[in-house]
């Protein structure tokens, strides 16, 4: 029999890269010497059914339906079905850099069959004036694709979704009902190709247990649908389920009818209850001591956590290992333009975690009861960098998305010091918290390792808000971070909330100002606004009372809890202001509109604003004092200068100079000195270099060399418009 493990993630998530979870969990298993394999079965089934033969089907699938009830949207599509199906195999090569070229004929505009998606294009194409031929086609293949799915939605499978498929039916789903009622019926469309996949994937990997990660709502109904087809057709096989949604959604599980579709749901980090699930199957260990698990035993739901070892420390878990999942068969789509939505849908992107959890874990709207926030554990740099050098050799691609809770200021540091040591050529992004400790000498750093952009929670961008959710930031602060990290060349995006309990009409609109003066002040490049929704794990689901809030639902379940609904009895109607914040975001996002009165984007009364209109432009002024400690590191981000001397007059006689010449990639500059200084700098900036096997320099021993070096009191350097000279060179304390 085979003790092979096959790892899959069910559809749909990303059209773009792959999640990472298999990756993660392929990795550790590889430290074990254990034999995986892993499929992403949403690019599959994408695949199978955006080509020829697959639209050939679909639409002969179509042609059974009664034509006549179609919407006008679906009607205009199956006229042109010819057209999508010549068209759909140049298309997918384009979107997989495949096929470049082609981008000339797509934005010609008769290449493409355009139905409803293109109607928007009114409102978008000037947002598209600026941006290369390349990413102009992509976004209208982009929209191509989305016409079609809107048709197998509206004729074939109303379950389907590019990144989430019959997400209705896992999304707060107190009930197992509707999920019971959709896996007893008849596959569908779609579940048809995933079973062909699936069952190809299980004859190439002749598994022993099938390992479904589950990380969002839509993933779930292709989990179970997996799990039937393999308890069914292969009975031998053992079914197992991990990832975001369980460990979020299922820990009061109660619910025996989930178990006709799997064997065993395991809980938060998957690496020591996946462990103990083998070591079960293998015969070496009793079902009551498995970690984190829920079986069936007696009919009934048991819970089983009787493991006495600890979990596997995060930088034991291995480097995450993509091989076998298709990574040049991604679509890189432009769905909307969302600078930071773009990077999400947009390219490759190697997944890596600095630190497990959250270092802060005090936000009261966050899931910080549960594992994958509160227990925070930090790896080395040097661990980090492994990993990536590991990644770089495995996939080729160069970019890494850092998946961090919030990446904690202090590793970002020693991150970036060690990529640039290792001489490492990638692209980076994150999340983040705006802390003042993103001061700009360290985000000038981030910069020079490759990070290009960066996340974090405005949320409701109002200080008595701010507050009352335990963020430990203000918006001035956010304000001045936010322009540290632009000012460096990184992009901002901040996401934004609006709903939170007690929040008025006044402190939303408030609120739309304080977004307004950040993308006027040019230091906020992207955002997005969400309503706020309450959890049964967040400190504020846990005592709704604490917050003057009601809970009004749902009544506990045998199925997943996790969404709470409520009534919010001293704040405003909040869905009410939902278009017109997010249409007022999209026009700043842009660069325009900021001299329109906020009522523009309400068609219903607002309260005016209470906000200064130049509260963001005096808190960019309000720097507060820079202190650095005497251990900050001092890093040289520039080359190492030539020095020359040179004769000049000065009333009359003929003087001595001394020069630094800089060569940078856009030209050079020159620092005229004194000898000493000179010969100093020419000593000490090789020195504060980043180098392989080499220590840096801190403030104190560079106040001490300076001061050795008989060049005086350090301080009055440290003050004058040399020391503002060099950094502009590259020098940081950080």
């Amino acid at each position: 029999m085979s003790n092979s493990i096959l790892l899959l993630t069910p559809p749909f998530t990303q059209l773009n890269t792959p999640y990472p979870a298999t990756a993660y969990i392929k990795g550790y298993l590889n430290t074990l010497d254990k034999t995986s394999f892993q499929a992403d079965l949403g690019i599959k089934v994408i695949l199978r059914i955006f080509s020829k033969p697959g639209l050939r089907e679909l639409f002969t699938e179509a042609e059974k339906k009664k034509i006549h009830s179609f919407g006008s949207n679906a009607k205009r599509i199956f006229k042109l079905r010819e057209e999508y199906i010549e068209t759909i195999e140049p298309v997918i090569k384009f979107l997989q850099f495949e096929n470049p070229t082609l981008a000339y004929n797509i934005c010609e505009g008769d290449f493409l069959p355009q139905a409803s998606r293109f109607d928007q294009l009114d409102d978008l194409e000037w947002a598209f004036g600026t941006m290369g031929i390349q990413d102009k086609a992509r976004h209208l293949a982009t929209l191509y694709l989305e016409d079609i799915g809107d048709f197998i939605q509206e004729v074939l499978d109303p379950y389907f979704g590019f990144s989430r498929y019959a997400e209705r039916l896992g999304r707060s789903a107190v009930s197992f009902d509707p999920l019971h009622e959709a896996l007893e019926a008849e596959p569908s469309f779609v579940d048809r190709y995933l079973i062909e996949e699936l069952e190809k994937e299980i004859k190439q990997a002749d598994p022993c247990l099938v390992c479904l990660s589950v990380p969002f709502p839509g993933n779930l109904y292709g989990a179970l649908r997996c799990g039937d087809y393999i308890k069914k057709q292969h009975p031998h096989i053992k079914v197992a389920m991990g990832g975001g949604y369980p460990n979020t959604e299922l820990r009061s599980l109660k619910e025996p009818r989930v178990f006709h579709y799997i064997d065993y749901i395991t809980l938060d980090d998957g690496e020591r209850p996946l462990t103990c699930l083998l070591e079960f199957l293998e015969g070496k260990r009793e079902i009551h001591n498995l970690k984190r698990t829920f079986a069936l035993e007696d009919g009934k739901v048991r819970y089983f956590n009787g493991s006495k070892e600890s979990d596997i420390p995060f930088s034991k878990t291995g480097t995450p290992d993509y091989s076998g999942l298709p990574l040049k068969q991604y679509l890189s789509v432009i769905e909307i333009a969302n600078p930071m939505h773009r990077l999400w849908s947009d390219g490759r992107w190697n997944k890596l975690t600095m630190a497990h959890g959250c270092y802060w874990k005090k936000c009261t709207f966050c899931d910080i009861t549960l594992d994958y926030i509160k227990n925070y554990e930090p790896i080395s740099a040097s661990i980090i960098c492994d990993r990536i050098e590991e990644l770089i050799a495995q996939t080729g691609e160069t970019g890494f998305h850092f998946v961090d809770e919030a990446a904690p200021p202090a590793l970002m540091r020693e991150l970036a010091i060690e990529i640039l040591k290792r001489k490492l050529k990638i692209s980076w992004w994150t999340n983040i918290r705006f802390e003042e400790r993103f001061t700009r000498d360290l985000c000038r750093l981030l910069k020079a390792s490759g990070c290009i952009a960066v996340s974090g929670g405005l949320e409701v961008a109002s200080d008595r808000l701010l507050e009352l959710m335990q963020k430990g930031v203000t918006v001035a602060q956010v304000a001045r971070i936010a322009r540290n990290f632009t000012e460096a060349g990184i992009m901002v995006h901040a996401y934004l909330m609006y709903g939170f309990p007690t929040q008025t009409a006044q402190e939303t609109i408030d609120s739309l100002e304080m977004v307004r003066q950040l993308f006027a002040n040019h230091v906020l490049q992207s955002g997005f606004w969400h309503l706020f929704a309450m959890t049964s794990h967040a400190p504020i689901g846990l005592d709704p009372k604490a917050y003057q809030v009601v809970k009004t639902g749902p009544e506990p379940g045998d199925f997943a809890d996790n969404d709470l609904s409520h009534d919010d009895p001293l704040g405003t109607d909040h869905e009410q202001f939902s278009s017109g914040l997010k249409k007022a975001l999209f026009n700043y996002m842009h660069g325009i509109c900021f001299d329109f009165p906020l009522q523009e984007w309400f068609d219903f009364k607002i309260p005016k604003t209470s906000v200064p209109a130049n509260f963001i432009f005096k808190a960019l002024q309000d720097e507060p004092p820079m202190a650095f400690k005497p251990n900050a590191k001092v890093v040289w981000l520039g080359g190492k200068p030539d020095l020359f001397a040179y004769t000049y007059q000065k009333k009359g006689k003929q003087r001595q100079g001394n020069k630094l010449i800089f060569e940078h990639k856009r030209g050079s500059s020159q620092l005229k000195l004194g000898e000493k200084e000179a010969r100093w700098l020419m000593e000490i900036l090789p020195l504060i270099q980043p180098e392989r096997d080499k220590k840096e320099l801190t403030f104190s021993q560079l106040k001490e060399s300076f001061e050795n070096f008989g060049l005086g009191d350090f301080l009055e350097f440290f003050q004058s418009s040399t020391w503002i000279s060099l950094e502009e060179e590259g020098l940081v304390l950080v």
